[in-house]
Formats: C-alpha cells, sequence, structure tokens
C-alpha cells in the first residue's frame, strides 16, 4: 500500500491535482463536512472550484479509501478521512452537533444483536441520536 495519498492517487494512474489536494486538506480541517461546506472551504483559496469538481473529487477519494462518508440526519452525507473512520457518531437533534464516540462504547450493543439475531454490526458507520450534554443543561 502507498505511503501518502499522494502516492496512493499515482499508483492507481491519477494525477494529483491542486483541486484533489483542497478537497482533502478541507475534509481533514472541517473533521464531518458536507460536500457544500468543503466546496465553501476550497473556495477560500481556488474560486474557480465548483461543487461538481467536489463532489467527483470525493466520490475518487471514498473510491481510493482515502475519505467516508456517514449519514448524520436527513440531507447531504458528511466526509470525513478514512483514517479517522473508526468512531460512532453522536448528533443532536436540538442543536445538530455531531461527536465522536470510540466504537468499544458500543461492544454489548453488538454482542447482544450478534447472540440474538444472529446480526454482524458494523459499529463504525453507526449513528446515535439525542441530546448533547450542553442542550441537556
Amino acid at each position: 500500500m502507498a505511503e501518502t495519498w499522494q502516492e496512493e492517487l499515482r499508483a492507481k494512474g491519477y494525477r494529483v491535482t491542486p483541486q484533489r489536494q483542497l478537497v482533502l486538506e478541507a475534509v481533514t480541517n472541517l473533521e464531518h463536512a458536507t460536500p457544500e461546506e468543503i466546496c465553501t472551504e476550497v473556495q477560500r483559496t481556488a474560486r474557480g472550484v465548483n461543487i461538481s469538481t467536489v463532489y467527483r473529487t470525493l466520490e475518487l477519494l471514498e473510491e481510493l479509501g482515502l475519505v467516508k462518508h456517514a449519514h448524520l440526519g436527513h440531507g447531504p452525507p458528511n466526509y470525513h478521512l478514512a483514517e479517522d473512520a473508526e468512531h460512532i457518531h453522536l448528533v443532536c437533534r436540538e442543536c445538530g452537533r455531531a461527536e465522536d464516540a470510540d466504537p468499544a462504547v458500543a461492544e454489548g450493543l453488538a454482542e447482544r444483536l450478534r447472540e440474538g439475531f444472529g446480526f454482524e454490526t458494523d459499529v463504525h458507520h453507526l449513528t446515535v441520536y439525542g441530546r448533547c450534554r450542553e442542550c441537556r443543561s
């Protein structure tokens, strides 16, 4: 496996373009961001990059295993780095804030689903909705 995302792109026959670099940097900086938020971040540096370029780039980066998406509610997906994807999303229904939790917190749930239903749970793609600490106080 390639050591850097640039090497990964080149190894699969893709060029390292400024747009791809800017999109990946925006995903890194924003952590959980929609394509529109990523586009806004990219346009701070490169005004000529449009939303369709961002969508195509995110699709390629996800295909290459560099980013992953999650659905944190109704609406567009949120993207984050694949290397940071080992977490559960905790989403506040009141303020919309998304927080990450270690997948280990769901081990009991995963075990009960496996034992009771024979269901193998992908807790790394789990989103739990509720109210955050700030909204509860």
